[in-house]
């Protein structure tokens, strides 16, 4: 399956425990060679990024309703144009709170199902070739 991605720059809001917002310069990412993946490149210093991979479905069900597994919790919160998703990240470095506006993460992932629909995302997957760079570390 060739690559084809689709990129969205995102101004998302890391909320500090005093409630203060400070700006955090994301790039969503989806590739078709990776489907069931959503990738959040958090840009945090000059030269310094974050990478979290989530799972689309995941992500899009986030924007209706809370959930989340593991070490990822999501959430819509707010209401009308002001509505924002919530991003629950948490490591063993600790926890972070960050918003983005839903609207904007909606209209990437809506992108992301017109190259690669919901249910088809195992048929342009090379089965064998995944498992060897899973298993033996290979990109």
């Amino acid at each position: 399956m060739p690559d084809h991605v689709i990129d969205q720059l995102l101004h998302m809001e890391l909320v500090l425990p005093s409630g203060e917002r400070l700006a955090v310069p994301t790039l969503l990412r989806y590739s078709a060679k990776d489907p069931f993946a959503a990738v959040l490149d958090f840009h945090t210093g000059t030269d310094h990024q974050v990478r979290w991979v989530l799972d689309r479905d995941m992500l899009a069900e986030g924007l209706r309703r809370p959930t989340g597994r593991g070490d990822v919790r999501l959430r819509p919160t707010g209401t009308g144009p002001r509505t924002e998703l919530s991003l629950i990240l948490s490591s063993p470095h600790g926890r972070a709170q960050l918003l983005a506006p839903l609207r904007v993460v909606a209209q990437w992932l809506g992108r992301t199902y017109e190259l690669v629909p919901s249910g088809q995302e195992a048929e342009g997957l090379d089965v064998d070739a995944e498992l060897s760079r899973l298993l033996h570390g290979a990109a």
